[in-house]
């Protein structure tokens, strides 16, 4: 087994010497569950959402896009809204 890369292979004979445990100290640490390290990051979605490739006219894409960040889910959001009444079968 591989010895942690970020260990200091510095045996602390007096605790005095030993790093004081801070908040930034726990924050930076890895966290393990035996001998598993546990991934940070996001937690993964429940529902996972599907990439597609779409072409969409300019001012639609412009219109979205001038509304700042998360402008893609504001479309998919418009998207499900307008299905709630309509059915993509109306258009023509």
């Amino acid at each position: 087994m591989s010895a942690n890369k970020h260990s200091t292979h510095i045996d602390w004979a007096d605790p005095d010497d030993a790093p004081e445990l801070t908040k930034e100290f726990f924050e930076a640490a890895d966290e393990f569950k035996g001998q598993q390290l546990i991934k940070r990051g996001r937690p993964k979605a429940e529902k996972v959402l599907t990439r597609i490739t779409i072409r969409l006219a300019p001012e639609v894409v412009e219109q979205f896009k001038a509304s700042g960040p998360g402008w893609q889910t504001r479309m998919n959001s418009a998207l499900a809204d307008w299905l709630k009444t309509h059915s993509p079968g109306e258009l023509p």
